[in-house]
């Protein structure tokens, strides 16, 4: 009986060091692409076209901040001409993200990073 609580709380240590060490590798990556994307991303770069209601929107407009990544934001609720915007993309969608021309919809850091990448 004790040899089987030793092994139990064996593993759970096990558990515990692979979750915190996911963790925090996830983390890193995460400040790294933030770092890469404010060091690429200029002024006029990124633009998002977003609505009130769009939690992802809310989730990009976080992480773009809390990166110190530059971009610009409008909302197609408030601003005709950003309604317009969108409606000529034919968006099915927001957010819609604009970098350097090129038309993302939905956000993901990765994806992001890549189009600054091959519009330098």
């Amino acid at each position: 009986m004790v040899t089987s609580w030793r092994s139990l709380l064996g593993l759970l240590a096990l558990v515990l060091a692979v979750a915190g060490a996911s963790q925090w590798w996830s983390s890193r990556h995460e400040q790294r692409l933030g770092a890469q994307l404010a060091a690429l991303a200029a002024p006029g770069d990124i633009r998002m076209l977003s609505s009130e209601t769009c939690v992802f929107c809310a989730v990009a407009r976080r992480w773009f901040s809390e990166h110190g990544v530059r971009f610009s934001e409008c909302f197609i609720e408030r601003d005709a001409d950003c309604a317009a915007a969108y409606q000529a993309l034919l968006s099915p969608g927001t957010p819609l993200l604009l970098v350097r021309g090129q038309q993302q919809l939905g956000f993901s850091p990765e994806r992001v990073l890549g189009a600054l990448k091959r519009a330098r």
